[in-house]
């Protein structure tokens, strides 16, 4: 039987076929048999994992990190109010100790306080005929004591025609006098004292009134 005489179509036909065939069977080789594709899928899944793995490490390592933050921040605040603290109870030591430094002779400030009280007035009472050696003596010996108290932070309250003050006056009669404004001190019965700008005695006084 004689051949089929082929034409030019068929001829272009054929040539394509013979050139598909060489990259039908790389394409072949590259397909993976079912145990390759499953392999490939278990290890896309591992890899999906350990993505999850670090993510949630990162995710706890971040919140330990702010704990540790809040927990330095907190230690931090204690230990400046214990030193805040700490400061205040020097500064009220400082004190407690100057205060009782500064008042400790108050008791013996008051004890030698009718010493003067009786100096002075014996000096006030002694009479003319007195001898000037007599006087002089009695007045150098209330000076050295009043010099003495002076050293350690004593100082007279002598409030003489001043305007009472009750914080350091004490008035032991009012009286009517029309020469003096009303509430000036018009007489001064006894001195009073200070220790260090803090009253140990009060100065007993007259005070003026308005005259009716």
């Amino acid at each position: 039987m004689a051949r089929d005489t082929q034409t030019p179509l068929d001829e272009e036909i054929e040539r394509a076929v013979r050139d598909a065939e060489p990259q039908v069977e790389e394409f072949e080789d590259e397909l993976q048999s079912p145990d390759d594709a499953q392999d490939a899928l278990e290890a896309i899944e591992a890899e999906a994992d350990a993505d999850n793995i670090v993510e949630a490490d990162s995710e706890a390592l971040t919140a330990r990190v702010e704990e540790l933050e809040q927990r330095l921040a907190e230690t931090r605040d204690q230990a400046l109010r214990a030193a805040a603290e700490t400061q205040n109870v020097r500064r009220r030591s400082e004190q407690e100790v100057d205060k009782a430094r500064k008042f400790a002779l108050e008791k013996f400030v008051k004890e030698l306080l009718p010493v003067v009280d009786s100096l002075e007035k014996a000096l006030e009472a002694m009479e003319e005929e007195a001898s000037d050696a007599h006087r002089e003596g009695v007045s150098m010996t209330l000076k050295m004591q009043l010099d003495a108290l002076r050293k350690f932070g004593v100082e007279v309250v002598d409030p003489q025609g001043e305007p009472f003050d009750p914080q350091y006056h004490e008035a032991m009669a009012m009286v009517p006098n029309p020469e003096l404004d009303p509430n000036t001190v018009m007489e001064v019965i006894q001195k009073g004292y200070l220790l260090n700008d803090r009253l140990v005695r009060p100065a007993m006084v007259v005070v003026s009134q308005a005259a009716k």
